[in-house]
């Protein structure tokens, strides 16, 4: 590739690192990132943790190609996820290597991306004077380089202007290098990573979000103490007998449609090796979700077409494909997902972290009642006001008690109740091959047994089961299944539990708000919540409603390279849309509308 003098460069830069982040404005034929991952493998002075950013499109047959050229695994290319405008993440080495690849707009490519880079290197043979060296700034770690040989004077000239220091051949193999006079002082808090110098993390709540999160902070490298106020983990909502997952189609692919889909397909891939370990744990063959009886198949097509979203991800399908699918006679159209499925959460908690192993402490029968800030650490504390844990990083984790650690903070979030109903083996014969949903689901046999539901009553604390719940839960059936379903509802079982839900249904992820910096005549610009000021080293990850199978991989990734400095597998709009400060941010914009009054109190 044109830059094969800049790529040998770099194993001196990275040795001794902890990581090492190298952007390729082209993936192309995957040369450049065959060539760094090779070239990682090879160097015994390597970083801890490679990462390489690229823009697509993938040529998935070039690809293997490549990778067959370079020594490295031949099952890589058919790891890829589904082709949609999304940012991908794909981990080898475990975890050591990494790739993010954007695919879509290259505009929006660089205005979401969310790294600290320590490496551009750049191929287009059209680079923006104006915007790319604005973005180069935003996104450069200190003394970051650039190679663009050949670029043009004018792009020349714009890094110069923006504190690059340029080389003097225009063709050198490094074209400048990051050096600026002066560092902004407005850089958004995200970008900084928590200070820690142990990689170390506290984790209260050891359910799906403190189990993925665990599981993520270990493959960046980080050791992690996850405690909890039960002997076992998963023994709350995480502890249901099975649980789907899968994405959503909307018409405007708004931020719903588009959290839902990046996590879609991290939970798939998280799913599908955990029951590679343990086949009992799961499926993940796909979900089917019903659609209006009265909405032509034409017209989901048509609207799958102008998402640009394939068959890889959701396909539309009639009531005689959807029959197919699912092994029985369906009357509506529906979207298959591929990627979908369902999962014992219990036990896909267990597997994260048996994954994490060594790296990820287990401590249950710890009540955490309180936090506190000492010095640059966070302590917990039990019913007896007794430290029970402290670390420089602590993750909230526990549902809708994490608004009780934290102080109460002016956060939507609402305890709901949902019931579930199971049944014995004499409903299994007419049970679909996967998962069906739509106004409730049900599920393929699970141990031979039906597992269907579910209530959603918000501020019922009532955990016993109700015949009127399995009622409500036979009639859902009946109308999924298309038919009724002889059982009366004192034959059935089930389980209670409360999801932790969000006014705007999304999960809150990231670090806490400093509401007290937020306030005050001294108060800093909050229109962005990036701008938020911080309550450093403490994280929340609550929030996951329904969709915490879903949702609990991908959360756990944004948290954990939010907490290591690590790019982010999110593009910044979708980490404003789940970022707890987004609720702070909406009601200080109420606030300062006018005729609104001024800065509010939280």
């Amino acid at each position: 590739m044109a830059h094969d003098s800049a790529l040998d460069l770099l194993p001196a830069r990275w040795a001794g690192h902890d990581r090492f982040t190298v952007l390729l404005d082209t993936f192309g034929r995957g040369e450049g990132f065959a060539a760094l991952w090779a070239a990682w493998r090879a160097d015994p002075a390597r970083c801890g943790t490679l990462h390489v950013v690229a823009q697509g499109p993938v040529d998935d047959a070039a690809l293997r190609a490549t990778c067959a050229a370079h020594g490295l695994p031949a099952t890589w290319p058919g790891e890829w996820p589904p082709a949609t405008p999304d940012f991908h993440t794909l981990v080898r080495e475990g975890g050591r290597v990494r790739l993010l690849l954007a695919l879509g707009e290259p505009r929006r490519f660089w205005r979401e991306l969310v790294a600290r880079v320590d490496a551009f290197q750049l191929e287009s043979p059209d680079l923006d004077p104006v915007g790319l060296p604005k973005a180069l700034v935003r996104l450069s770690a200190p003394e970051a380089t650039v190679s663009s040989p050949g670029a043009a004077p004018a792009f020349r000239a714009a890094l110069r202007s923006r504190g690059f220091v340029l080389a003097d051949d225009p063709q050198a193999a490094v074209t400048a290098q990051y050096r600026p006079a002066f560092t902004p002082s407005r850089a958004p808090v995200r970008q900084v990573a928590a200070a820690s110098t142990g990689k170390h993390a506290l984790i209260v709540g050891a359910g799906l979000a403190g189990a993925s999160t665990a599981l993520a902070l270990a493959r960046q490298g980080w050791r992690c103490t996850l405690i909890d106020r039960h002997a076992e983990p998963a023994t709350e909502a995480s502890g249901n007998p099975a649980g789907l997952f899968h994405g959503i189609v909307t018409a405007d692919d708004g931020p719903h449609a588009r959290f839902n889909r990046a996590a879609s397909f991290e939970a798939h891939r998280a799913v599908s090796r955990a029951i590679e370990a343990d086949g009992r744990l799961g499926g993940a063959q796909g979900l089917i979700r019903l659609e209006d009886a009265a909405t032509p198949v034409a017209s989901m097509r048509a609207l799958l077409a102008r998402l640009g979203l394939g068959p890889g991800y959701v396909q539309a399908l009639d009531t005689d494909a959807a029959s197919a699918t699912t092994g029985i006679a369906l009357h509506q159209p529906a979207w298959f997902y591929p990627n979908g499925g369902w999962v014992r959460p219990g036990h896909l908690v267990r597997w994260m972290l048996a994954e994490a192993g060594e790296r990820c402490e287990f401590r249950g029968g710890i009540d955490a009642r309180r936090i506190e800030r000492s010095g640059n650490r966070w302590r917990v504390f039990d019913a007896d006001d007794t430290v029970v844990a402290e670390s420089e990083v602590l993750v909230i984790a526990n549902a809708i008690d994490a608004l009780r650690l934290l102080g109460g903070p002016a956060w939507p979030l609402q305890p709901v109740r949902g019931q579930i109903s199971t049944a014995d083996a004499a409903l299994a014969g007419t049970l679909p091959a996967v998962p069906i949903a739509g106004g409730g689901y049900v599920m393929p046999p699970v141990d031979g047994r039906a597992v269907f539901g579910a209530t959603a009553q918000a501020g019922d604390p009532d955990p016993a089961l109700r015949d009127e719940d399995h009622a409500h839960n036979l009639a859902q059936l009946a109308r999924l299944l298309g038919h009724g379903v002889p059982l009366a509802p004192g034959a059935l079982d089930g389980r209670t539990a409360w999801r932790c839900v969000s006014d705007d249904r999304l999960p809150l992820i990231g670090e806490v708000p400093d509401v007290a910096m937020g306030a005050g005549d001294a108060a800093p610009t909050l229109d962005q919540v990036r701008f938020v000021p911080r309550r450093q080293g403490l994280f929340v990850f609550t929030g996951l409603g329904s969709r915490g199978i879903t949702w609990s991989t991908l959360g756990g990734e944004v948290l954990a390279a939010a907490i290591a400095g690590a790019p982010s597998p999110l593009p910044s709009s979708l980490l404003d849309a789940v970022d707890p400060a987004r609720f702070f941010t909406r009601a200080a914009r109420r606030a300062a509308a006018p005729g609104a009054g001024g800065q509010p109190a939280d």
